[in-house]
């Protein structure tokens, strides 16, 4: 039986980019082609593409993360967010795992101090500030910086040889700060019902909008490789009640059971979350969007913050969580 040619695009235009912010279009496409296409690669591009991160730190003079600092104006939690936001941009292949870093006679401790200090990186944010101290006070840090995707919460950064008074910290591994994407009207000859996709991708600088478009469909392209004729059994393993559950899936249980307050939200999608009874990352993801837009008081930038919240861990809503088995704890 012949298939029918589908109406696909020849190339991708990018329509402008630089280091940091990229624009790119795509069309002809068949009708509900666009959103199918754009809503994958936001999520690939938001959740799977590497990154740096720092994911402990260490002083001797606090020992856990609530601790305050004698001469610093922020708390050791206030810096630890701090230490999160700070971006690096990998210049060599001779890196160090872990870095010490000295602050003396100086008001602020940024970004560009890390920067003298973290072989092998750049610090794309060398004015982000991470503390305010006195000019008299001496700061040393043991920081960890890895490799990893998405993000990934501080228990699990947690080393196998953690030392004392080391504090493991949430890594935001990914390079992307934003991607939207819009569907518009385009013509083939007299058909006007074609469709243009169009991507903006914004990044941290650690790598080009162009890469990581291609490296989020290479990704998508692994992936559908899988349902071609060469690897599709006709039976797979069957799961019963009594199997033990993997390692991956306890992590996903874990993360699922994660409550919504200790989740880094706005005030607002608190309000919102608590006021419909929805507690841990496992409740809100079973949602369907529909279904949280007839949440009280709850607008367009809630689910925004959620989405992204979602999305960055690699998750999405209207999730079936069966197969995670959360009613056997």
């Amino acid at each position: 039986m012949s298939i029918l040619a589908f109406q696909m695009p020849e190339k991708v235009v990018m329509e402008k980019s630089d280091d940091f912010t990229g624009t790119f279009e795509f069309k002809p496409l068949e009708k509900g082609y666009g959103v199918t296409i754009g809503n994958a690669l936001r999520r690939i591009l938001l959740s799977s593409l590497e990154g740096f991160a720092i994911t402990s730190v260490r002083t001797n003079s606090v020992l856990h993360e609530f601790s305050t600092i004698e001469g610093v104006i922020e708390d050791m939690s206030e810096i630890i967010l701090n230490l999160k936001m700070v971006r690096f941009k990998k210049t060599s292949d001779a890196i160090a795992d872990k870095i010490t870093v000295r602050v003396k006679g100086q008001e602020t401790f940024s970004g560009s101090d890390i920067g003298k200090f973290a072989s092998g990186f750049e610090v794309l944010n060398p004015d982000h500030v991470i503390a305010h101290l006195d000019p008299s006070t001496e700061l040393e840090f043991e920081l960890t910086i890895a490799r990893g995707r998405g993000y990934v919460p501080a228990d699990e950064n947690k080393p196998a040889d953690q030392v004392f008074g080391q504090i493991a910290i949430d890594a935001i591994y990914t390079p992307i700060k934003n991607v939207k994407y819009s569907i518009e009207n385009t013509r083939v000859e007299q058909k006007t019902d074609y469709e243009k996709l169009v991507i903006e991708i914004q990044t941290d600088g650690s790598i080009h909008p162009e890469e990581a478009l291609k490296g989020a469909a290479n990704i998508l392209i692994q992936h559908f490789m899988l349902f071609s004729d060469n690897t599709m059994t006709l039976e797979g393993p069957r799961v019963t009640e009594d199997e033990p559950i993997d390692e991956e899936t306890m992590q996903m249980r874990k993360m699922l059971k994660t409550p919504l307050e200790d989740m880094e939200l706005s005030v607002r999608a608190k309000n919102c979350l608590k006021a419909a009874d929805i507690k841990t990352m496992g409740e809100l993801v079973t949602l369907e969007i529909a279904d949280m837009m007839k949440f009280r008081n709850f607008g367009k930038k809630s689910l925004t913050e959620l989405e992204n919240l979602v999305e960055e861990r690699g998750l999405e809503f209207g999730m079936d969580l069966g197969k995670y088995r959360l009613e056997e704890d």
